[in-house]
């Protein structure tokens, strides 16, 4: 059975939040999702809150990711380890909060959400995500499986794409809020694409104010960052998946503004 899997972009800010809650619903009706993963990280600038993230799964996602803001918020760190729907990168060390891997029931269905965050520029102190992955697909089962990387290199998200072809349904990139135009399916029936882009802001440099990223490039100290208020963007990709060989057959990228 063919099941159509969401992935959505970072969500930056109250900004992008109010639109994720806008249009997630129509969009999932409208393309018959069965289950949504949302990079929820920046829904407070740099991190979020449990209010946040119960606002992001109540707007329609089934799993909220985060990244290397994950712990930007204090009060969510008990949350984490309530939250199962609530995952941050399973390479953090053991000592973190929280989890990384989690099944999900999708009417019969098992569908495992592994999290993982990239070292290359990004998180050297964590774990290797690729010996790390191995041991993750170990544990349990689950017909289909999505990974989300959070990760600033290409070529490492690239290179575990590779790595894990064939052995999950699907990897996409977060992080670096600027969608790529490279989805495909690999050639052993894994979905991907290099990044999601982002839910927020259109008119900002990644969500901020582009006023205060011109004046931190001038050398200037342009403050706490501010989510500029007008038109917004929920970007993604659906990624078509078959529980019978756990591998995709599409994936499209969505942009709603």
């Amino acid at each position: 059975m063919l099941y159509h899997i969401l992935a959505v972009g970072d969500v930056v800010g109250e900004p992008g939040l109010r639109h994720l809650e806008k249009v997630l619903r129509p969009l999932q009706r409208l393309k018959d999702i069965s289950f949504t993963v949302v990079n929820g990280e920046n829904a407070s600038g740099v991190g979020l809150t449990r209010d946040q993230a119960e606002r992001i799964r109540d707007a329609g996602a089934d799993a909220v990711t985060l990244g290397n803001h994950a712990f930007g918020r204090p009060q969510i760190r008990p949350f984490l380890d309530d939250a199962p729907w609530l995952l941050r990168p399973a390479n953090y060390t053991g000592r973190a909060p929280g989890h990384g891997c989690e099944i999900f029931d999708l009417g019969g269905v098992r569908v495992r959400v592994v999290n993982l965050i990239g070292r290359c520029g990004l998180a050297w102190g964590a774990d290797n995500p690729f010996p790390l992955a191995d041991r993750l697909l170990e544990r349990g089962e689950a017909e289909l499986t999505l990974v989300d990387f959070h990760a600033e290199a290409t070529s490492e998200k690239l290179a575990l794409a590779y790595y894990l072809d064939g052995r999950v349904s699907a990897l996409w990139g977060t992080h670096t809020h600027v969608p790529t135009a490279d989805e495909r399916v690999f050639p052993k029936g894994t979905g991907y694409l290099t990044d999601l882009g982002m839910t927020g802001p259109i008119e900002s440099v990644l969500g901020v104010e582009p006023w205060q990223s011109v004046e931190g490039f001038l050398g200037g100290l342009p403050g706490r960052y501010q989510n500029p208020e007008g038109p917004c963007k929920m970007q993604g990709a659906v990624f078509t998946l078959d529980s019978a060989t756990g591998l995709c057959t599409a994936v499209e990228r969505i942009d709603i503004r």
